[in-house]
């Protein structure tokens, strides 16, 4: 069976404190009370770049630029009925302080303490990734 490939950026916020920002997914939608980093879906003819920047307004209220995301790691993880890919960018410098628009809620968690969080699959093998640098 092929599964059709769903391609979602997602971004690390750390922030000076080298914590690093985490939003927990409403209820109504799929994996509703995990958190999650934030992004969102690429649309047809956009850039992970450009879809965070998109998203990261949308869900956050921040303004962030190109120069300011650094490519990472990514994660690939079948879900049932499709594919994730999901590239992670770290980020940090934006403008505007985060907070929920989209999210049930928004913590700021050091990479050591995010074990505590319960995560999506296909985002808690990143972790230690940002463990390790961070």
């Amino acid at each position: 069976m092929t599964l059709k490939t769903l391609i979602v950026a997602a971004c690390a916020l750390v922030d000076i404190d080298g914590r690093v920002l985490l939003g927990k997914r409403p209820a109504g939608k799929a994996m509703a009370g995990l958190w999650e980093f934030p992004g969102g879906k690429i649309e047809p003819g956009e850039t992970p770049e450009a879809c965070l920047i998109r998203e990261l307004d949308e869900e956050l209220d921040i303004a962030i630029t190109h120069a300011c995301l650094a490519p990472f790691v990514f994660a690939s993880h079948a879900y049932e009925g499709h594919h994730l890919l999901m590239p992670l960018f770290l980020c940090r410098r934006w403008e505007g302080q985060p907070r929920a628009k989209e999210h049930e809620a928004l913590a700021w968690v050091k990479p050591a303490r995010m074990s505590d969080y319960a995560m999506p699959p296909a985002d808690a093998p990143l972790v230690a990734w940002l463990r390790d640098l961070i």
